[in-house]
């Protein structure tokens, strides 16, 4: 399934960890060599645990699951962003507000605002004031930030990736009460037992988080693309038939 080579690893820099004063005491196995006292992450576990990843992902894309991409570090943010929004999935990359997962109930009526407050000639602005105005733009603009990547997200998601699980511990704590399937990019420093699906790689690499996350948008996309392909020879049959039944 998946169409990354060592190489490709090898090129982003993927290799590389931490310093080994640093390593976690589960990451170990995870780890092939030190050089200069940085970890060498061993590249077969990251295609190993990558091709796990994208097999559980295709599972949930086939019973029309959702996934929830979080990076929410400087080097992550775009990349999240960017794919999340091409295989047409949720994303937060804007600091995570605790009870995103846990207390989602809350966190529908603040979108069902921002939903309010985007309305066009909504009647929340009616005779108000401009500071009342005002007050209300500032308002939109905040959840707008906060929510902008799940503002559509109904449900809680089938699965989250996430890049860099000590950044981002409470969106796995969360998870983990909640018992959402975790997709993680874990460096040397991390537990890897924190998640369900751990990648071993650099998260401190933009070339390698963009070729993860991409690799998992790909898997995405492609099987979206399938479902339409179905769909739409479902149709064509469907209209020759009723062709027929009405000559």
């Amino acid at each position: 399934m998946q169409k990354i080579t060592k190489e490709d690893l090898l090129n982003s820099g993927a290799h590389f960890g931490h310093v080994s004063s640093k390593t976690d005491p589960n990451f170990k196995d995870f780890v092939v060599s030190s050089k200069n006292g940085i970890d060498i992450i061993n590249l077969d576990d990251t295609l190993n645990g990558l091709e796990k990843a994208l097999n559980f992902v295709s599972n949930v894309v086939q019973r029309n699951g959702e996934v929830l991409f979080v990076g929410t570090k400087k080097h992550a943010k775009d990349v999240i962003q960017q794919e999340a929004d091409r295989c047409g999935m949720f994303y937060v990359v804007e600091r995570w507000l605790g009870g995103t997962l846990t207390n989602f109930s809350t966190v529908k009526k603040s979108i069902k605002r921002l939903h309010a407050l985007e309305k066009e000639g909504s009647s929340i602005f009616e005779d108000l004031t401009k500071k009342e105005l005002l007050k209300l733009n500032r308002e939109k603009i905040k959840l707008s930030d906060q929510h902008r990547g799940i503002k559509d997200m109904k449900k809680l998601p089938n699965v989250i990736v996430i890049v860099d699980g000590k950044t981002e511990s409470i969106a796995i704590q969360e998870a983990k009460k909640l018992e959402i399937p975790i997709i993680c990019i874990v460096d040397s420093n991390t537990d890897p037992t924190l998640c369900e699906f751990p990648i071993p790689a650099n998260d401190d690499s933009i070339r390698t988080i963009q070729l993860l996350i991409n690799e998992i948008a790909n898997t995405i996309v492609s099987l979206n693309k399938k479902d339409e392909s179905t769909e739409d020879v479902s149709n064509e049959k469907k209209e020759n038939i009723d062709k027929k039944d009405k000559s």
